[in-house]
């Protein structure tokens, strides 16, 4: 980058407001200032400053709520011997392309474990009961198992973030990568925004730098090309990518029924879908609006619409999104090559800010406004965009608070319970305690299975599981 004078810095920010940026342009160092160029020549002030006005003006995007309708989706269990025959189809379809390398994995890992009280990325967080396993161990060991069981190679890309990119590499070369090949596995950062204050303006969290944080996830289309990451998975013939995101252990990384079923329907963008447990459950809902799917937050939902049931007594909008989705290529390629316009979505923050005279201030209330992309928000955009019910007891055990619900400690006890359920179908019944629960601890690495039917057929190998006994089946 050529040198950039103060003088063209005032120029580039004036337009928008933003000349503040530069108050402690004469106190910087060389590099100090080479710093704050190329972070304020990184940003589109045009695009960023609308997008604050408009969030400034509007809390939540508008939404025709009298319109809205619960989106269809595809039920788990066949309900007719045609359905049964057309999933035994879609099944054979994904395991050809699981065979054909066609699938790769995506797994958004930008978090850091701070919601558990763990000091480091989310990712090297040890969850598992005997092993101590962390969330990528488990991630690679069932990779693996998939390569193993369709003798295919499988490229795993994972979006960090600026804050925890160098220690998830450094990590993951500690491990030695699980076993895994490094030329296998691709790591690239998420993009970045600056929070503005209530008044529109930019914030410095130091003299020399703004106040930037991660553009979410849906940040993740840009990061794929920007990275060479879309590039390298067309010169390997990958056409589907499998994303999940690093907080949920269960996920089935590469379901061949949901991999064909996404395929043979030509669907650009496809999700899993959990039928909601209760009313406020804290998933967003599969809808239909103008005729396109769109996903509505729980926060975003009146409540009326909420507790609405249908003539079963049902909830009408039951089918909520566990961040479970498969995306084809081409749909990536083509958000990419310009027609990608998502609005950013609003948070108001907490964020340390430098005052006038360079100090750093820390906020007791909220006081920016953070802006951030959905990846769901790519639906609406997406050619036959497909929703296929799943289990919940299988796929969806997130980690995301410290205890009670959707902690490690619950993710345990589903781990625990959905093994207890395999060996129960294997004919090998579970001890259980009087209130049902098991009453035993088994762990079962992906290494060794990955799913119900992979576990089954290795039932005859298996051990007697002792009440009140620990087993580990690695």
């Amino acid at each position: 980058m050529a040198a950039i004078t103060e003088k063209q810095l005032f120029e580039l920010l004036e337009p928008f407001r933003q000349t503040h940026l530069l108050r402690f342009w004469k106190s910087l160092t060389a590099s100090q200032q080479e710093n704050l160029v190329q972070q304020i020549c990184s940003v589109d002030w045009a695009k960023t400053v609308g997008w604050v006005k408009a969030a400034l003006q509007n809390e939540n995007l508008p939404i025709a709520f009298d319109q809205l309708q619960p989106a269809p989706y595809t039920p788990l269990e066949p309900a007719t011997a045609a359905d049964k025959g057309y999933q035994a189809t879609c099944r054979e379809r994904g395991q050809n392309l699981l065979k054909g390398g066609k699938l790769a994995g995506f797994t958004v890992a930008g978090g850091q474990g701070t919601r558990l009280g763990y000091d480091g990325p989310k990712g090297t967080f040890a969850f598992t009961a005997l092993r101590k396993a962390t969330l990528f161990q488990f991630f690679a060991e069932s990779i693996l198992r998939y390569q193993e069981k369709f003798s295919c190679a499988l490229p795993w890309y994972i979006m960090t973030s600026p804050a925890n990119d160098q220690a998830t590499r450094k990590f993951f070369t500690k491990q030695k990568y699980f076993g895994l090949s490094p030329d296998n596995l691709m790591f690239f950062t998420q993009g970045t925004l600056p929070a503005f204050d209530l008044e529109g303006k930019a914030i410095l969290s130091a003299p020399d730098s703004l106040a930037l944080s991660a553009n979410g996830h849906g940040g993740s289309f840009a990061a794929l090309k920007d990275s060479g990451a879309l590039e390298d998975m067309q010169r390997r013939g990958v056409s589907i990518l499998s994303y999940w995101q690093v907080d949920n252990p269960l996920v089935k990384l590469f379901d061949p029924l949901f991999i064909g079923m996404h395929d043979l329907t030509g669907s650009e963008m496809s999700s899993r879908a959990l039928i909601k447990r209760d009313p406020m459950e804290k998933l967003g809902h599969f809808c239909r609006l103008d005729k396109r799917t769109i996903i509505v937050e729980y926060s975003d939902m009146p409540e009326k619409l909420l507790y609405e049931t249908d003539a079963s007594g049902m909830l009408r909008y039951r089918a909520g999104s566990p961040a479970i989705h498969l995306l084809s290529c081409e749909f990536i390629q083509r958000l990419t090559n310009g027609s990608l316009d998502f609005q950013p979505h609003r948070a108001l923050k907490k964020v340390p800010f430098v005052d006038d005279s360079g100090l750093e201030q820390n906020p007791s209330q909220p006081n920016a406004i953070k802006l951030e992309f959905f990846l769901f928000d790519a639906l609406p955009l997406a050619k036959n965009p497909l929703i296929f019910a799943a289990d919940r007891r299988e796929q969806f055990a997130p980690i995301k608070n410290a205890s009670g619900a959707d902690s490690a400690e619950s993710c345990r006890a589903a781990l625990l319970e959905r093994c207890a359920n395999w060996f129960d179908q294997a004919g090998k019944p579970f001890p259980r305690k009087s209130d049902g629960s098991p009453d035993a601890i088994v762990e079962i690495s992906p290494r060794r299975c990955v799913d119900t039917e992979d576990f089954l057929e290795q039932h005859t190998f298996l051990p007697a599981v002792s009440r009140g006994k620990s087993l580990l089946l690695d």
